[in-house]
């Protein structure tokens, strides 16, 4: 895990994780358990995370070909594919250093994807961007969104969570302060922070 909770559970369709307390701290109670669900979480990071030494194809097939133990050639059409619906495919043998930030956190959409993942984790994807690559990157997540997959993401791009969310939560320092359906939140927010920032963004 990459942030061990302090309280509360983690479940991930139906199983919950299992943790246990260790002095004052909390931590996996199974090690195998928590390898076996990360197999079926991919993960978006703000800041791209792709291995600098390797072609974005590299990237994408790392972990379906060394940790899923996939056949090398199936995985290698799959990225291919993938590439090709994130609109990069002409980037495929091009080392990171030579993308755009968009084309690499599309990149790492495709990584992610890669994985055959349950659920996404999309952990302010366009924070690291510059204004005029932020478009490129949502409509890459819209289009996740129209096929029903599950996506949990952070981010400040109001628009985008109120249009494509079926559940938003708005949390200040860590808390929640309010959540609900986008509409209906976005309508008539409960909350004065939530009403404050939402006045700051518009």
């Amino acid at each position: 895990m990459l942030e061990i909770p302090d309280s509360g559970e983690i479940r991930i369709g139906g199983e919950m994780y299992a943790l246990k307390k260790s002095g004052h701290r909390t931590v996996p109670a199974d090690r195998r358990q928590v390898d076996r669900m990360r197999e079926h979480i991919g993960m978006v990071f703000q800041s791209f995370n792709l291995w600098s030494h390797m072609t974005i194809l590299e990237n994408v097939i790392e972990a379906p070909v060394h940790v899923q133990k996939r056949n090398r050639a199936e995985c290698v059409a799959e990225a291919e594919a993938l590439l090709e619906r994130v609109g990069i495919a002409e980037k495929r043998n091009f080392y990171p250093a030579h993308l755009s930030g968009g084309q690499q956190q599309r990149a790492a959409i495709a990584r992610a994807l890669a994985q055959r993942p349950r659920v996404m984790l999309f952990d302010e994807p366009t924070s690291a961007l510059d204004p005029e690559l932020v478009g490129e990157v949502l409509k890459v997540m819209r289009s996740l969104a129209e096929e029903g997959r599950t996506m949990l993401v952070v981010t400040h791009e109001m628009a985008f969570a109120r249009d494509v969310s079926s559940k938003v939560v708005f949390l200040h320092r860590g808390v929640v302060e309010e959540t609900g359906e986008p509409t209906e939140l976005f309508t008539h927010p409960k909350s004065d922070r939530f009403r404050q920032f939402l006045a700051g963004t518009r």
